[in-house]
Parts: C-alpha cells; structure tokens; sequence
C-alpha cells in the first residue's frame, strides 16, 4: 500500500471541520436542545438551529465526542412515520456531573446531577443544622466528593441551594431566618472555599431554594414550555416565590425579587419574622397547618413530612379540613395578588402547597379566580410541580449553566 494520503479523505475531513467551525457557535443552544428534551433526534436539532443537516450532524458529533451527549447510530423510524428516520439525541448516561447541595431548616443533602437534570447519586441527608454556615457547607461539601470519589465522574462545578434571599454580586445570605445563621452570610464565598478545599474543580454557585426549583421545573418538569412561570412553595418552614421570564430566572436588580412570603394574607394573624403579621411565610407552611388543625408538631420527622402526613391520611377529619381550607384560602388569596402584578401563563406550586392543590384544587383555583383581575378569563393553570428534589436539580443547573454557554470552554480541564 501507498503511503500517499488520499485526497479525497482529506477533502472530507476538511469539509467536515469546516461544517464544524461554522456550527461551533451552535454547541452552546444545541446542548440546551438536548438537555431540557427539547431536542430528542437530530432532524429536530436540525430545525431548532436553523442550520443544515450536516452542521447539525457535525455539532452532535462533537458535543458526543466531548462526552455530553449519545447519538443513536442505528435510528428506528416511529410507526407510521414518513421519510428516512432520524439520529436519535439523548444525554449521556455516564457523562459528567454537577455537584449539588442543598441546606433547609431540617437538614442538608448532597447529589450529583447529569445532564437532563437527572439525579445520578445522592448521599444520606443529615438532620441537623449547625449555627456555623462553615461547619454546614463543609460536611454537605465533603458528602458531595465522597461522592464524586465513589462514583468516578467528571465534575463541572458545584451548586448551593438554601432558604434565604442571595444577594448579588456578593452572594450573601440576606434572611436564612430558619437556619439561625447570621444575616449576610457570605455563603457563595463560603462554598466555594469549602468545594476549593474537597479539590473539586470548576466554579461555585449559590442561589434561594425556590428560585432554583423553578429554575428546575422550568427545564425538566411542570413549568416546561411556560414563557412567564410563577413557582410558590413552602418547604420546610416559610413561604418563597419564584417568576422565570422567557427562560430564565427573574432575580431583580440584586438578586432579591419575589418575597411572596411576606404578602399579608391575614391582617390579624400570627406575628412574622419580618415584623409584619399574617403574612404569607406564616400563615401557609407547615407549621402554619399544624397550628392550625391542633396538632403539637413533634421531633421524629421533620414539619414538611408531619403535614403533609396529616393531609394525605386525615383528611376525614373536621379540623384537618377546616385548617387546610383556612391554608387553601390564605394560599389563594396570595397568589391572586401576584397574579395581578405578573400576569403569568402558568403557576406551579410545589412543598406542602402541592399537596395543598391535590387536596382540594377546585377550591385553590376558586379563589384565585374570584380574587384576581384576570383569574376568571384568563384561566391561569394552577399545576404541581413534578420534580423530586427539584431545589437540588436548580442547585445543579446553576453548576451546568457555563457548560450550557460554551461546552468546549468550559470543559477544558475538567478532570
């Protein structure tokens, strides 16, 4: 044999980079295609980028060889479709991961979480919360590369969830009033040492529990093709909101817009931690419903899972109903006036608040729209939220959004 190159190889190769110089700009968009399942075959991918089939192929074929992505190499036609089939698209199952944590008021967890928001390994929770932000982020950190360690993936980076307003540029922790933390704790600052000294490479992000969850469910579950999506949720303890607008996260100028908690929805009502009464972070957590139906919250478990127990298997009973239609109306009430300032197309409400709708969702829905401008021609969906864990997924997506922006850039030096 020759040695001599053929030329018409070379000529394919070189057309092949030139397809993929053309397309680069397309890696970023084309992964978020992928990621969020809005991209499941290649024709599809094709059309979402407005480019030609063979950049396409070549943008798929590089972000597969950076090990983000699978593609099908033997498609199968769906029934009764036309026309040759199509390369299927998914995320790669053993591809790199992002790391998350999350700390509320009964506890902290540590994950690892691929692409397409999946939850690849979760370590055991912990049911205590330190009054040192330090001592708390570095266990959840260490549970995290543990890991990391146990399983062998690459890491992208690495995400904080927690129940307090961040504010911007700074990344402090304005009101972790459930945590006993100090107000203002620099707890990006205080993660990204704490991810710095486990050896884990790649940035650090921190971000308020529910925005993340809507970040999350916006991508990979209920809020999924919503344009101006309003999120409501009560966790362990309080209230938080959430508007994500056009894709991504309504923050206001310092990243400290929707306080929904503190909505007054009951002027004569209990004492808030803001000063005011009746607001909503008071009035529709899960304490609130315990209070309310005379149950003395106990130390087994924590407030979310004794509510939502009484909820789901008491039901029945007189003074479960009564409390949980006082916490119905108070919700509704709230999200009426929030419905009039955002004029949102979709709400999800996630926490005790799901299981509020599930309860009764024609009396939810009632009130909204008696309450509101726009309730009762608008019709605005009142859905669940869908997504396990979802604050974690968030955590995950703020970690994964730089490797969304630029996969070739973000992935150098990723061990």
């Amino acid at each position: 044999m020759s040695g001599t190159a053929d030329p018409r190889k070379a000529g394919e190769g070189t057309t092949s980079r030139a397809r993929l110089d053309r397309g680069r700009g397309a890696l970023g968009p084309a992964l978020e295609l992928v990621h969020t399942g809005r991209a499941p075959t290649r024709a599809v991918l094709t059309a979402e980028l407005g480019v030609t089939r063979a950049t396409a192929g070549a943008v798929a074929a590089e972000l597969e060889a950076l090990g983000l992505i699978r593609v099908d190499a033997r498609p199968g036609a769906a029934a009764g479709s036309q026309g040759r089939p199509s390369h299927r698209l998914e995320v790669a199952e053993d591809g790199p991961v992002a790391l998350a944590a999350q700390v509320h008021a009964d506890g902290f967890r540590a994950a690892l979480v691929g692409l397409g928001g999946r939850i690849v390994a979760t370590a055991p929770g912990c049911e205590t919360v330190d009054a040192d932000p330090a001592k708390v982020l570095g266990s959840v950190v260490e549970a995290g590369a543990e890991l990391l360690r146990t399983t062998g993936r690459r890491c992208v980076g690495a995400g904080l969830a927690v129940p307090s307003a961040v504010a911007e540029p700074d990344g402090l922790a304005l009101n972790p009033l459930h945590l006993a933390w100090p107000v203002g704790a620099p707890v990006r600052r205080i993660f990204d040492e704490c991810v710095r000294a486990a050896g884990i490479t790649g940035p650090a992000f921190a971000g308020n529990d529910v925005n993340l969850a809507a970040l999350a469910e916006h991508r990979h579950g209920a809020g999924r093709g919503a344009r101006d999506l309003l999120c409501v949720a009560t966790g362990h303890r309080g209230v938080g909101g959430a508007l994500v607008l056009d894709g991504r996260l309504h923050t206001g100028s310092s990243g400290l817009a929707l306080e929904v908690g503190h909505l007054t929805v009951n002027p004569e009502g209990r004492p808030c931690h803001c000063g005011g009464r009746g607001c909503l972070d008071v009035e529709a957590d899960p304490l609130a419903l315990l209070l309310e139906a005379g149950r003395d919250p106990g130390p087994e478990v924590s407030l979310l899972q004794q509510a939502n127990d009484l909820l789901r298997t008491q039901y029945a009973d007189p003074a479960v109903r009564t409390a949980a239609e006082a916490l119905i109306d108070r919700l509704g009430l709230g999200l009426a006036g929030l419905v009039n300032i955002l004029n949102p197309d979709r709400i999800i409400l996630g926490g005790l608040h799901r299981t509020l709708l599930d309860a009764d969702p024609a009396r939810l829905r009632a009130v909204v729209a008696d309450r509101s401008l726009w309730g009762q021609s608008g019709g605005v969906p009142i859905l669940p939220c869908t997504l396990d864990h979802n604050s974690l997924v968030g955590a995950a997506e703020l970690a994964w959004q730089p490797v969304l922006d630029d996969p070739l850039g973000a992935l150098v030096g990723v061990a």
